[in-house]
């Protein structure tokens, strides 16, 4: 498992802010949950840090990063 933090410079929708506005864990078989620092808080699960990516990145506004290295023989 890895930990993860998404790190936003840039809010595009002006509702999440900047810094860092979540915090994830992604399993050993690439599912990732990811939860909001907010006054709202919710988890959702998603079948890959790519797909966070994609719906949460907002062409690189936002980033994903890593607290833990790898596990070894993961790319």
């Amino acid at each position: 498992m890895r930990r993860f933090r998404l790190v936003r410079a840039q809010d595009v929708s002006g509702v999440s802010g900047v810094g860092v506005v979540g915090e994830g864990i992604q399993f050993g078989s690439g599912k990732v949950a990811l939860t909001w620092c907010s006054d709202v808080h919710s988890v959702t699960v998603f079948d890959s840090v790519r797909d966070v990516e994609a719906i949460h990145g907002h062409e690189g506004r936002t980033i994903v990063d890593w607290l833990d290295p790898p596990e070894p023989g993961e790319a």
